[in-house]
């Protein structure tokens, strides 16, 4: 990826009337998915950035690809790894700096960190720090949506570990059961913490454990940004026609360590390699390129524009206040009547 812009104009628009190619789109979300988690990653490391912090460097075609195919009424529940999806979502990119830097101009008033994004006006429900955990509150947005009779869905995120989890089966269960319009997304990255895939489920073929429910289930090469976005769409059709909830095994890789306090021992240098050379910002880009849908200055202005959001986006959040001392037990205890 280039990290030298040749100018800091914006990316080209197409002319008036004409579409743009909407693999530009999936592009520029990677783009600014990954430079933003590269940049969190030097605010990390000057400690400007404090706690628990889990990227999605590597699985950013997830993010872009389905999040984007939501409607704006639909629902995102998420995991502790949500910096993209927030980012896809909508949710300004100051604003989840923000919160990252205990701001109460953060998007949970600074209170939540890197684990805890949310953003009720956009319908995206956490970030979530317990494995599993969202596959619930998931199913019980679908079930309040359909008796209110909204015509929407809830799309759930979350990592092959919360698989062997109880809330997994029950949550898929109830789903099926009453007909939910739930879109199940599990971004499967091989490992659970540390654990590998094969050690931890005796089938590990997730969407065919999920189809044991009665719903329909496919894997997808979670590294085509393309390929996501187009079975995210198979899906939604699926839902939206009342059949109930549906499955996807996002099959995808995370480049970094678990966390940043990761040492990241349990994996061989040379996997992570063989992961690496399915890039999925470096795929669709070199698509692109080949096929004439983008040049290298229209590439270099998009990373430059990128660039410079974030960096507007670290001022904007760093000025923001932080909580006063007065308001430290809102939101802890009941408000008196």
């Amino acid at each position: 990826m280039s990290t030298s812009p040749t100018d800091t104009e914006p990316a080209p628009t197409p002319p008036p009337g004409e579409p743009e190619d909407p693999r530009l789109a999936l592009l520029r979300g990677m783009v600014r998915i990954r430079r933003f988690e590269e940049r969190c990653v030097e605010l990390y490391s000057a400690e400007r950035i404090r706690g628990f912090m889990h990227l999605c460097v590597g699985e950013e075609a997830v993010a872009a690809g389905l999040v984007g195919e939501l409607a704006a009424q639909d629902a995102v529940v998420s995991t502790y790894r949500e910096h993209g999806h927030a980012l896809a979502r909508g949710v300004p990119m100051a604003s989840v700096l923000a919160e990252m830097f205990g701001r109460a101009t953060g998007c949970s008033r600074g209170r939540g960190g890197s684990m805890h994004l949310f953003d009720v006006a956009r319908r995206f429900y956490g970030g979530n720090a317990i494995v599993g955990g969202g596959l619930p509150v998931a199913v019980g947005l679908a079930l309040a949506d359909a008796l209110r009779g909204e015509p929407v869905v809830t799309a759930c995120l979350f990592g092959d570990g919360a698989v062997a989890e109880g809330e997994f089966h029950e949550s898929l269960n109830l789903a099926a059961l009453w007909r939910l319009p739930v879109l199940f997304c599990c971004e499967n990255n091989r490992y659970a913490m540390g654990t590998a895939l094969e050690l931890e489920h005796a089938q590990t073929d997730l969407a065919l454990r999920a189809s044991s429910y009665g719903m329909p289930a496919w894997p997808v090469d979670g590294m085509d940004a393309e390929a996501v976005a187009e079975a995210t769409r198979r899906a939604l059709a699926t839902i939206r026609s009342g059949r109930g909830p549906c499955f996807l095994e996002l099959r995808t890789y995370r480049f970094r360590a678990h966390s940043m306090y990761d040492p990241d021992r349990y994996r061989d240098r040379a996997e992570v390699a063989r992961w690496k050379d399915q890039d999925p910002v470096e795929r669709l880009r070199t698509r692109m390129l080949g096929d004439g849908g983008l040049d290298g200055a229209s590439w270099d202005r998009l990373v430059a524009a990128v660039d410079a959001e974030i960096e507007a986006a670290v001022a904007d959040a760093e000025a923001g206040p932080l909580e006063p001392v007065e308001d430290l037990t809102r939101f802890v205890y009941a408000e008196p009547s």
